[in-house]
């Protein structure tokens, strides 16, 4: 199975264990699309300002003497956006509205953040 193909069963497994959700993407680090179930043009601009967020977060994380950036959520008044490190050079995104089981998100992000590392190093 190709990457891109698993990386497509991470995200229909995902969003059958999260219903709520409205979208995943995964990242790399630098802002490039390398998975994802948003349009194309959506896709690209949220790639690369997830990109730049986790960047962010991570120095600030640092500076503040709290260890590695984990994850970062972004709240909206009709949704969330919640980013998690995908090991070294990865981003996965999720998005979801208002209203969402934020905790059935927490519990299934972070694995399907550690499953999306996993995909992206082998």
């Amino acid at each position: 199975m190709s990457k891109q193909d698993e990386f497509t069963q991470l995200i229909r497994e995902l969003r059958e264990n999260v219903p709520d959700i409205s979208g995943v993407l995964i990242a790399t680090v630098d802002g490039l699309s390398i998975g994802t179930d948003f349009s194309e043009d959506e896709a690209a601009r949220v790639a690369a300002m997830a990109a730049s967020s986790v960047g962010l977060a991570d120095r600030i994380t640092r500076t503040s003497d709290i260890g590695k950036m984990k994850d970062m959520m972004i709240e909206g008044r009709e949704g969330m956006l919640i980013l998690y490190m995908a090991g070294t050079g990865g981003i996965l995104a999720i998005r979801a509205p208002e209203r969402s089981n934020l905790g059935l998100i927490r519990l299934e992000g972070p694995k399907a953040a550690r499953r999306a590392a996993e995909i992206m190093e082998a």
